[in-house]
């Protein structure tokens, strides 16, 4: 990455993180100074020299630049340390005070149907393994787990798989390989992990065909099935899945069965 990149990328994160354009520039000018004037700014952020008085009085305020009142008037960007500490706290207060905006959030009440049947869909590793923890945590009888794509496996997964096994929770895993196997063994001792036969699931004979990533089955009534393209071109693997509850008994045996399949003959703690 070269330097202009890295810049760029800078500038664009501190966007992200509710600076504006201007206010980002002038900032990563100042970290290449070690103090600058207006014009000075200017030059190496390519911000009008009539904004930048503007964007460094905001930046002032927040925090992030300190000011030297000469004529003309000398900035300096505050120590890197304390400038990601007070976006940092800027950040986490914006996270908290929506927080709160969304717990107060008056919800309507709506007709309860018990009986309502729901199917979801979700885009992106990250939102589908925290879904996945999510349901984890939710369990009250039953997990039943089939790992096929060995890049879910992580230590979230792990340390809220064991959450599971801690409250003595029923628990199914399967594994698709060897290797998927033997590194739910290692996480999970106390858990007995099978290896399953369904070569099928892993859709490796076309460029376009579509692989299954994981299967959760929890307390036989909701169910999270992952799915990506192994083999895309440029590694265009992104993960999507499928979420739903309240599901019909048949399904869920049917389901549970597929989770199960290709499994030695154990005693099922569900049977």
């Amino acid at each position: 990455m070269t330097k202009e990149d890295t810049t760029r990328e800078a500038i664009s994160l501190l966007q992200d993180l509710g600076l504006q354009e201007y206010e980002a520039r002038c900032f990563m000018a100042l970290n290449k100074l070690p103090s600058g004037t207006a014009k000075e700014i200017h030059e190496i952020s390519d911000v009008p020299r009539t904004r930048v008085y503007d964007a460094i009085r905001v930046l002032e305020s927040q925090g992030l630049v300190e000011v030297q009142h000469t004529s003309p008037q000398v900035y300096r960007a505050v120590d890197i340390d304390e400038a990601t500490q007070t976006l940092r706290q800027k950040y986490d207060n914006r996270i908290e005070t929506l927080e709160t905006h969304l717990k107060n959030t008056e919800v309507q009440d709506v007709e309860e149907n018990e009986h309502v049947q729901e199917v979801w869909s979700l885009t992106g590793h990250e939102a589908i393994e925290s879904r996945t923890i999510e349901l984890i945590d939710e369990a009250e009888s039953e997990i039943a787990f089939l790992v096929v794509d060995e890049d879910i496996l992580s230590e979230t997964l792990f340390d809220g798989l064991q959450e599971a096994v801690d409250r003595e929770l029923s628990m199914i895993l399967g594994g698709q390989t060897d290797a998927i196997t033997a590194a739910l063994g290692t996480e999970l001792p106390n858990t007995r992990v099978f290896e399953t036969g369904l070569d099928w699931l892993t859709g490796i004979e076309s460029d376009d065909e579509v692989a299954i990533s994981r299967i959760l089955l929890v307390d036989r009534e909701t169910l999270l099935i992952g799915s990506y393209y192994p083999n895309a071109a440029g590694g265009n693997a992104k993960e999507q899945a499928i979420f739903a509850r309240g599901l019909e008994n048949g399904i869920v045996v049917l389901l549970r069965r597929l989770v199960t399949a290709g499994l030695p003959a154990i005693k099922d703690p569900g049977s």
